[in-house]
């Protein structure tokens, strides 16, 4: 089972960046293109919540391709961290109570990756090789 597991690692490293960066796509996706619908109205542009779109959208793309991952990985951990502090933490105390479970997990996700990088399925690997 150990060998099983040291040859999964950096494959499933790479699973994780890809499908991290897919969902976080769809809040990309759903802020700046209104798809799929939202009941909220689109952003004002050049707002806080167009430019977090910008991002997500962008950061995403970015991410599931495996380009600049760490680089790319730590400004969306530090996006996630400021959508808590801004849009959740002022809700209440608990993230369960907040609704800032994802973004919570999502900055430890990005930040994780900004530090182990894309694994082998990713541009950067391609790049290196």
């Amino acid at each position: 089972m150990r060998d099983f597991a040291t040859r999964a690692q950096p494959w499933l490293l790479s699973a994780l960046r890809i499908m991290a960066a897919l969902l976080l796509m769809q809040h990309g996706m759903q802020k700046i293109l209104g798809w799929p619908p939202s009941p909220r109205p689109a952003p004002e542009l050049l707002s806080q919540y167009w430019f977090a779109g910008i991002l997500e959208f962008g950061g995403g793309a970015l991410l599931a391709l495996g380009l600049f991952t760490r680089p790319v990985a730590f400004v969306l951990a530090g996006l996630m961290a400021f959508a808590y502090f801004l849009g959740h933490a002022p809700r209440g105390f608990l993230p369960i109570l907040n609704g800032g479970n994802l973004a919570i997990l999502y900055c430890f996700v990005f930040l994780y990756l900004s530090a182990a990088g894309g694994g082998p399925l990713s541009l950067d690997a391609a790049r290196r090789r």
